[in-house]
């Protein structure tokens, strides 16, 4: 899955569901960007058994949440919650600087959506993940 949250974060392509005329570069890497995906790779480990075990879902705008908390022990649920806080603001960091280096501040909230997209295409079969509504579903 390391290799899947990061072929998200490295190769998305560059439509945004942006107007025509506009495309971006989700590929973009600059040294803000660099740290992010950095410290998103190091904490996957720690994310991973969460997804596996349901606990946590990836969210259509590109995020993650503490879905089903009653799959965490109840000593281990503190840690999971500062976790999953400290990756989506990792995220809302990333969406917005890639968003800035392409000179496009405004395109923040469409980055966040094709990332949420595009790793819940490539989430693992029994991940959850949220339908276009926003309602969670087992893929």
């Amino acid at each position: 899955m390391k290799k899947i949250l990061m072929t998200g974060l490295v190769v998305l392509g560059v439509s945004l569901g942006l107007p025509a005329q506009a495309q971006g570069n989700l590929e973009i890497n600059t040294p803000a960007v660099a740290t992010l995906k950095s410290s998103m790779q190091g904490r996957f480990a720690q994310l991973e058994p969460l997804l596996n075990a349901g606990a946590l879902g990836l969210t259509r705008d590109g995020g993650l949440e503490l879905r089903d908390p009653a799959a965490i022990p109840l000593a281990q649920r503190q840690s999971a919650n500062s976790l999953v806080g400290a990756e989506n603001r990792d995220r809302a960091a990333l969406y917005r600087e890639i968003a800035r280096a392409n000179g496009h501040p405004e395109w923040e909230g469409d980055i966040a959506r094709t990332f949420g997209s595009r790793w819940i295409d490539k989430a693992r079969s029994g991940w959850w993940v949220q339908d276009a509504g926003g309602q969670w579903k087992r893929k």
